[in-house]
């Protein structure tokens, strides 16, 4: 089935890589870095029910996400045996859930905070969190409005900024970009579009979107490129060439400032369907050595854990993800979700480490 990657009425100005799909895509030249690509139908087509963070205490993480979001609880919990089982852990281990939602409603980008307990030593999966260290996820994103005063209100919190608030001025928009890191290391990445507005298919909202996009940072954004596109065949958002800056110029990754003219990165960003939730994006930043992670990205280790994807036919997502080269972390099995339900669910993990389930609602 060819499928080519042009959606006009996206938000194409903002990629969580920050710089080089900004300028790139705002100045016009979108059209040449767009990939139209050959790919077989991807195993859901719908984006991300929730992304699943491991913290020490979900009361202390979601204060970010209720008092500044204005986020709703939609239910807490006990960690199922079958849940624990599902993550890998021992049947002594257990633990508790937070589930939380958006004020913009809609059965997507949810947020489930997950703390576990007799569950053996925990550890930061990336400790430092810098964009040249691999593994696992980097940041979750969230489109925000009137970033100033949630710059402030996090600081408030307790919550840190990894980078400074980026101003971007490319063309028409006007943007505000920031990473923040709150409690047990977990990294929000935000962005405030000024101008002009966001698309019409975002719903409203008063200070912060549902999270739209999980970025993480690989050793070869092809080698993960190929995975997400060959074998879970999602569609192409954007997959540009490498990129330096011509003067030093900050960066929403946080790449020394004098090294923005002379280490290239380069990002890809891919989606089961079209639109503007459920995206995953890979960054790799050429010319730095730092650490590899990806065999820290399990629980009970502290930061974002997995995101989770529904699917039609569980069966079906499992045998085309096998027929395509895929292998599973963990097997199907019965998983009792809270305020979910019963579902069968396997996992896997990206090229880098990063963990991915698919259920059958």
């Amino acid at each position: 089935m060819l499928r080519a990657n042009f959606n006009r009425n996206s938000d194409r100005t903002w990629h969580g890589s920050g710089l080089m799909a900004v300028m790139m895509l705002l100045l016009g030249a979108w059209a040449g870095s767009a990939v139209a690509s050959v790919t077989e139908a991807p195993i859901t087509d719908k984006p991300w029910r929730e992304a699943v963070i491991s913290v020490t205490d979900p009361d202390v993480t979601a204060r970010f996400f209720k008092e500044i979001g204005g986020y709703e609880e939609l239910g807490r919990g006990p960690l199922s045996p079958s849940a624990i089982a599902a993550w890998g852990l021992a049947p002594e281990a257990g633990g508790e859930y937070l589930l939380l939602r958006a004020p913009m409603g809609g059965d997507f980008g949810h947020v489930r905070l997950v703390s576990f307990d007799n569950a053996g030593r925990r550890m930061p999966m990336r400790p430092g969190a810098r964009a040249w260290d691999t593994g696992c996820y980097f940041s979750m994103m969230i489109r925000v409005k009137d970033m100033q005063s949630i710059y402030d209100d996090a600081i408030r919190l307790g919550w840190w900024t990894e980078t400074p608030i980026t101003a971007l001025q490319f063309g028409e928009s006007d943007l505000r970009v920031v990473i923040y890191r709150g409690p047990d290391g977990v990294q929000v990445q935000t962005y405030d579009r000024l101008s002009p507005p966001l698309p019409e298919a975002i719903p409203d909202f008063e200070r912060m979107t549902a999270p739209f996009n999980m970025m993480q940072m690989v050793a070869d954004r092809d080698v993960a490129y190929d995975f997400f596109t060959g074998v879970l065949g999602f569609d192409t958002f954007y997959k540009g060439k490498p990129y330096t800056a011509k003067t030093p110029t900050p960066t929403p990754i946080g790449i020394p400032l004098s090294l923005t003219t002379s280490v290239p990165y380069r990002a890809g960003i891919v989606y089961p369907v079209a639109g503007e939730f459920g995206r995953m994006e890979m960054i790799e930043v050429m010319g730095l050595d730092g650490f590899d992670y990806s065999d820290q990205c399990e629980a009970p280790n502290l930061g974002i854990l997995a995101v989770r994807y529904p699917v039609k036919d569980i069966d079906q997502a499992r045998a085309t993800l096998l027929r395509r080269g895929g292998q599973l972390w963990r097997d199907v099995s019965q998983v009792v979700i809270g305020d979910v339900g019963e579902v069968p669910l396997f996992s896997v993990k990206t090229p880098d480490g990063a963990m991915m389930q698919f259920f059958e609602p």
